[in-house]
């Protein structure tokens, strides 16, 4: 069976990718604040697309996205205790139940809590 060759990414696919590679080291930021940046008005799950489909291939960082109010969204026992430690080891500090102060470790745009 011929295989179906890959479709180049959007526009908006590459900005994501481009926004997720420039978070620093010891910085968190929001899907939302990605999407903003990206220019995408209510775009946070099309932020979580990107990370599930490419995260892996791009090396994209995607332990330093949280939700807009600094928690991890990911489950216990399903990734979150590996975001936390990722995150942890960037010298970023998660409480026990996956909060992050945005006020500190926020990058761009983030509201302080």
């Amino acid at each position: 069976m011929a295989r179906t060759p890959e479709r180049p990414p959007s526009g908006e696919t590459l900005a994501i990718k481009a926004i997720l590679k420039s978070v620093p080291y010891g910085r968190v930021t929001s899907y939302g604040t990605v999407a903003a940046l990206a220019g995408l008005r209510n775009g946070a799950r099309q932020v979580v697309r990107v990370l599930h489909s490419s995260s892996e291939r791009d090396g994209l960082p995607w332990h330093r996205l949280l939700r807009k109010d600094g928690s991890i969204a990911l489950p216990k026992g399903d990734g979150f205790e590996l975001q936390r430690t990722l995150l942890e080891k960037e010298g970023v500090e998660v409480s026990p139940d996956g909060l992050v102060d945005l006020a500190r470790f926020g990058w761009p745009g983030d509201p302080p809590r």
